[in-house]
């Protein structure tokens, strides 16, 4: 009865981490590029009793163990990177994209940030406009260097291709070109990104180092899209479901640990 105790306090515990996470999940509904999280759990250890045993010829002995578990821990958060519905947003510095691209941000001295989130914004500096996201933190192109608009280009005029590649359109509409693009960069294992807040992930070992797309070989390039937003792949029915289950979880255990309680009451009555 102790042991069904502790037992089923890990399996409240996890369950309040899962309920924690769910509502991370419908708290970001509405952010662009927001990605859904997934609480996985494992076991934890086996008293066992006693073990299978036969003896070579079969006919004596136990075929199957004795064991009782000991509960369950939260073992990991995993990220779905699938793609979420783009939002018309008619706003020319808005950007979404279609893949599994990111873009590069500098997330301060000597350290990237990627993002999913095209809501970008300009903060004026000398002899121009710079790309910033609404945080202020600069967008970086190709070459590593902000993306800074002249003085002299009217920003409506602004024209992004599927590649990332920035022009312009004159007052006789002509077209050209600013000799800038996005630095739009994939991961060999995005699930292994940290959230850092802000919608940006930072690179850690176990993401892989940043493969970029106008560079390195990557499986299927990634497609920008002007004038729309990634919203978030938060399905609020799946969410809602998954909230009930690990209510209806957390509230199993509490009956497990009050039956406990109960047996332990009735066991500590019999000497009466």
């Amino acid at each position: 009865m102790m042991r069904a105790l502790w037992t089923a306090a890990t399996g409240m515990n996890s369950m309040q981490l899962n309920v924690d996470v769910i509502s991370n999940n419908l708290s970001n509904v509405n952010t662009y590029g927001f990605k859904k999280e997934r609480l996985e759990f494992k076991t934890l250890l086996y008293e066992t009793m006693q073990k299978a045993d036969l003896d070579a010829s079969y006919t004596s002995g136990r075929p199957v163990n004795l064991q009782v578990g000991l509960g369950v821990r939260p073992i990991a958060t995993s990220r779905y990177f699938t793609q979420g519905n783009f939002q018309v947003t008619n706003n020319t510095l808005d950007f979404g994209i279609e893949g599994d691209g990111f873009f590069t941000i500098n997330h301060g001295p000597g350290q990237l940030g990627y993002t999913r989130d095209g809501a970008f914004k300009l903060s004026l500096v000398e002899g121009g406009s710079m790309l910033v996201t609404a945080n202020g933190f600069t967008v970086l192109g190709v070459d590593g260097e902000p993306i800074i608009f002249p003085s002299d280009v009217v920003l409506t005029s602004i024209h992004v291709d599927t590649d990332g590649s920035f022009s312009y359109t004159d007052k006789e509409n002509a077209s050209h070109d600013l000799g800038m693009k996005f630095d739009i960069v994939q991961f060999n294992n995005p699930q292994g990104l940290l959230s850092d807040g802000a919608n940006l992930y930072l690179e850690t070992p176990a993401s892989g180092g940043p493969l970029h797309e106008a560079d390195d070989e990557v499986p299927k390039l990634s497609r920008v899209r002007q004038m729309v937003l990634e919203m978030s792949n938060v399905m609020v029915t799946e969410e809602m479901v998954s909230l009930i289950i690990a209510q209806r979880a957390y509230e199993l255990n509490s009956k497990a640990i009050q039956t406990s309680d109960d047996m332990l009451a009735q066991a500590n009555n019999l000497k009466r």
